[in-house]
């Protein structure tokens, strides 16, 4: 059964993410609040966790899973960024965006899009999330956690943990956050591509 941690949305107990931290080292499943939904996490390099998080979802292997990212150094150590993307992820993160970028050779296979050979990245602005990869030691693989045949993602930690507790590790409590998705930009291109208009102004990065 899952641990339920209850931690404050701006100053987050260190302690109970490092307690989290270890359980997705374990190999276990956290389901944790972001800028934009509640979303599941696992270690980038743990298979089975991976296997995991699709079945948890009912996603296959096309469904691109989000790389979360501490800042934009991390980044570039998993997609290959040029000069101009470059500029544009500086102005752009950390924020409600995620970027389609080509994955390195960093980024296992199980997590990027098998024939495009490219990743969902992003670096999230919210202090939880942030502090939970850092206790983690590396960027995590996640994917929004919406109920099969649900439009809307869950976004109550206790109705989390009673319909999930069996699947997670631990439910990171951090109150509700918005049910509003992250504007995602394929970055592949010769131009951003907004793919999907979410939260973030478009206007601040010039896309308007």
């Amino acid at each position: 059964m899952a641990q339920l941690f209850v931690v404050h949305p701006e100053n987050p107990q260190s302690r109970l993410l490092r307690q989290a931290g270890d359980l997705l080292a374990k190999g276990g499943l956290v389901a944790v609040p972001t800028d934009s939904s509640y979303a599941v996490v696992a270690r980038l390099d743990d298979k089975d966790a991976a296997e995991a998080l699709r079945r948890l979802r009912g996603l296959d292997e096309r469904h691109h899973l989000t790389l979360l990212c501490r800042d934009l150094s991390e980044i570039s150590h998993f997609a290959r960024v040029d000069n101009q993307q470059y500029r544009f992820l500086k102005m752009a993160t950390p924020g409600p965006w995620t970027f389609i970028l080509e994955a390195t050779r960093e980024v296992p296979r199980r997590v990027s899009h098998p024939s495009r050979k490219t990743i969902g990245i992003r670096v999230p602005d919210y202090r939880i999330t942030r502090s939970l990869i850092e206790a983690a030691g590396s960027a995590l693989m996640s994917t929004t956690l919406i109920p099969d045949g649900a439009d809307t993602p869950l976004n109550d930690a206790q109705h989390i943990f009673e319909q999930y507790g069996n699947q997670l590790a631990a439910v990171i409590d951090g109150g509700a956050c918005t049910l509003a998705h992250t504007t995602v930009i394929d970055l592949t291109g010769s131009a951003p591509d907004v793919i999907r208009h979410g939260q973030g102004d478009l206007a601040a990065l010039g896309l308007a």
